[in-house]
């Protein structure tokens, strides 16, 4: 059973025991991401994220992943667009060692210059292996280009010479302005003392400021827009993307069953028309991306230097197929299977679910049992995928980016 409190006023806990378990996994999300940072500061809450991990008041470097891997937990970080993420899993038996060390990162880094001089270097290399990654850098950049107006275009990492500048009273001011409480959802799944946990978050967290601005995330469809990268490489990655529903749109899981029949897996329509029947591409899918004011829908293709054009014309008749026929009944009970069984497959663990928990209460301010979200899916019909449509089989709306060996107009073959 999902169980929500707030405590100390204004945090989330969120909470699913799972007595069966013999292990338990928390998270602490910040509603602090790229969507929060200007231009001057990109990237601030990536390199945060990193530095949590270089000591505290009390545990060096070398202390925190000793103190870690003694009680045999599993602790990690990331940061996304509009959140951050910190979590560990562990025993039960040694849940409350790895929470204090876990809070103890939280509340007491130190963020000794020295040590972030260092780890500006290892993200320094963290953007050259983006870039030195293809389909990476496709998919980076056309998040930036198709969000060019709005913050979720902003760079999670952000740039070597914006990193460069950032010094400890940025980062600290930073710090003191965002990680604040009505910010903050704490996710738990597995068997743990939930008086505990309670009793160390309330403790250990009091002192952050209760409440802050949040950034005003919805902003216009822009024309379409074309990027096309130029370096030594052997393949070309593109990116065909537009803008559709955020994760609170009622239609979203017609546009999660709607990728699905399109580009979601060997049976998809992509996969068969551009690797099966014409053998344009290795890796060919499509992916339904929501954010909490917006959402776009996303089809990549890895294709060689000299079949570029078949591939997007490809990519192209896909779509105008879509446009004219539609999708059958049979397609959409598929693709409803094939969701709720990846679902399912990833709620069957403790990580699962407290990643499912604290991820939609941090976007959506609530929480989806699985049977809601079951029934969401259920419930997607002919009339819902029809409207899904309308928002995806138009080329003419999508935005596009091309990581390749020379320039080309993409536009051009785009839209058509």
């Amino acid at each position: 059973m999902i169980e929500i409190k707030k405590l100390n006023g204004h945090i989330t806990l969120v909470t699913e025991q799972m007595p069966q378990m013999r292990s338990a996994a928390i998270g602490i999300w910040v509603r602090t991401g790229a969507v929060n940072e200007t231009p001057e500061i990109a990237g601030i809450s990536h390199f945060i994220e990193h530095m949590t991990f270089k000591g505290t008041k009390t545990r060096s470097v070398a202390k925190l992943a000793e103190d870690m891997e003694s009680i045999g937990a599993q602790m990690n970080a990331f940061t996304g667009k509009e959140m951050t993420c910190y979590y560990f899993k562990s025993l039960e038996s040694n849940f409350k060692e790895g929470l204090e060390i876990l809070l103890d990162m939280f509340t007491a880094s130190v963020f000794d210059p020295q040590e972030m001089e260092r780890e500006k270097q290892v993200i320094y290399e963290e953007m050259k292996m983006t870039r030195d990654t293809p389909d990476e850098d496709a998919h980076d950049t056309m998040g930036e280009l198709l969000f060019r107006n709005s913050p979720y275009g902003n760079s999670i990492i952000g740039t070597e010479d914006i990193l460069a500048k950032i010094d400890r009273d940025t980062l600290t001011g930073y710090l003191a302005d965002q990680y604040v409480q009505d910010s903050i959802v704490i996710s738990v799944a597995g068997k743990f003392d939930e008086k505990m946990v309670e009793e160390m978050i309330e403790g250990k967290l009091a002192h952050l400021k209760e409440t802050k601005e949040s950034p005003i995330l919805t902003s216009e469809e822009l024309e379409p827009a074309f990027t096309v990268k130029a370096r030594d490489i052997e393949q070309t990655h593109i990116c065909m993307a537009a803008r559709t529903v955020k994760l609170s749109d009622p239609d979203y899981y017609a546009h999660r069953v709607l990728s699905c029949i399109m580009g979601g897996g060997m049976s998809s329509r992509l996969f068969q028309h551009v690797r099966e029947q014409k053998g344009l591409a290795y890796s060919v899918y499509s992916s339904c991306n929501p954010f909490s004011e917006d959402g776009y829908y996303n089809i990549y293709a890895g294709v060689s230097h000299d079949r570029i054009a078949e591939a997007i014309e490809a990519i192209r008749g896909e779509l105008l197929l879509l446009g004219e026929k539609g999708v059958s009944d049979e397609e959409i009970a598929k693709a409803k299977t094939q969701i709720k069984s990846s679902y399912i497959f990833g709620q069957e663990s403790v990580n699962g679910r407290m990643v499912g928990i604290g991820q939609t209460c941090i976007l959506l301010g609530k929480v989806r049992t699985q049977d809601e979200v079951l029934a969401s899916i259920d419930a997607v019909d002919q009339q819902a995928v029809a409207r899904a449509i309308a928002k995806i089989a138009d080329p003419g709306r999508y935005s596009a980016v091309a990581v390749t060996n020379e320039e080309f107009d993409l536009g051009a073959m785009v839209q058509g």
